[in-house]
């Protein structure tokens, strides 16, 4: 399909969808868009808890791929939703995402396929891909994390040096984590109050630090926390907090210290040289653990990307469609 170089493809809508009983009363949304015969590509969202979004279709050549979204457990259109304080969170880890992943490729008869996806998308794809090498043909990634601890601690608590007033603001929010407490847990055990006014508030004082960490990049519309509606709003800090507090049950540098069982799969790495809330020495580190992985600096970006960045990945997911 014709199109210009920094020019997304043109919206698109699904062909087929359904919900995947994955166990432990979960049921995972999924759906399909593009060439039915074309190359399989998984969309990984970020977040994690902030589904896949229409607007992520729009980077495959609908012509050439077979492009599968999915929302993770507990958000978007996947039940139960985690903005339910009944939902039980204790079946929403990483193992659980990365067998949901599989159970999803087997249901749609797909031996390998391509992984797209940024932010916790991006940790959740090494993952995957580690432990299931040859089930990936490519991968795809802009805006790279691993999360460790270290980088959560980062986005929690080290970036409060750029913003203190917003920080203060932030830790004000949970006062029983005073000092070098544990912010991220005491906000996850707020995210789990029976009382709607506790989680509201834990839910609005989380969103505007996060949005205070991106506010020195462009975008268009809401502020991207804050402006989301309130269920997904509260479902997506929820989970936030609850992957976030347990280091995402990995263990410190997994993901970089087995990038070699990431051999043979390439990768392409896209990464904002100012992106405050995931810094760029965890793409630099992963490169150079990655035998096949090439890493494109955007200078000027951040973590929400830009003209530079959608650029960047069209031509790698154009390069790797004809592969």
């Amino acid at each position: 399909m014709d199109r210009e170089p920094d020019e997304k493809y043109p919206p698109i809508e699904p062909y087929e969808q359904g919900m995947l009983d994955v166990g432990d009363g979960n049921l995972v949304h999924w759906e399909v868009c593009g060439n039915p015969d074309g190359k399989p590509a998984l969309v990984v969202h970020g977040g994690p808890g902030s589904g896949c979004g229409a607007h992520t279709r729009q980077y495959f050549d609908p012509d050439r791929y077979r492009v599968v979204l999915f929302d993770q457990r507990g958000c978007g259109r996947s039940t139960p939703h985690a903005s339910d304080p009944a939902a039980d969170m204790r079946h929403n880890t990483t193992a659980h995402l990365i067998a949901d992943m599989e159970r999803l490729r087997v249901r749609l008869g797909i031996e390998k396929w391509l992984l797209y996806g940024g932010s916790w998308g991006s940790t959740l794809i090494l993952a995957y891909a580690e432990e299931h090498p040859e089930r990936v043909s490519e991968i795809v990634i802009p805006a790279v994390t691993t999360t460790r601890r270290s980088e959560i601690d980062w986005l929690y608590r080290g970036v409060g040096k750029i913003f203190p007033e917003a920080w203060d603001l932030f830790r004000a929010g949970v006062p029983e984590a005073a000092g070098d407490g544990d912010l991220v847990a005491a906000y996850a055990r707020r995210m789990e109050s029976p009382d709607a006014a506790v989680r509201a508030k834990a839910t609005a004082d989380w969103c505007a630090w996060e949005d205070t960490v991106l506010s020195q990049e462009t975008y268009s519309g809401p502020p991207p926390y804050s402006g989301r509606p309130g269920g997904a709003r509260q479902a997506l800090v929820r989970i936030c907090s609850h992957y976030f507090s347990h280091g995402a049950w990995l263990e410190e540098g997994q993901l970089i210290r087995n990038a070699g069982r990431l051999a043979g799969i390439p990768g392409v790495l896209v990464h904002g040289r100012f992106d405050l809330g995931g810094p760029l020495i965890t793409a630099w580190e992963l490169a150079k653990a990655w035998p096949d992985a090439e890493l494109n600096v955007i200078d000027g970006a951040g973590h929400l990307g830009g003209p530079a960045t959608t650029r960047a990945v069209l031509e790698a997911l154009d390069r790797f469609a004809a592969q």
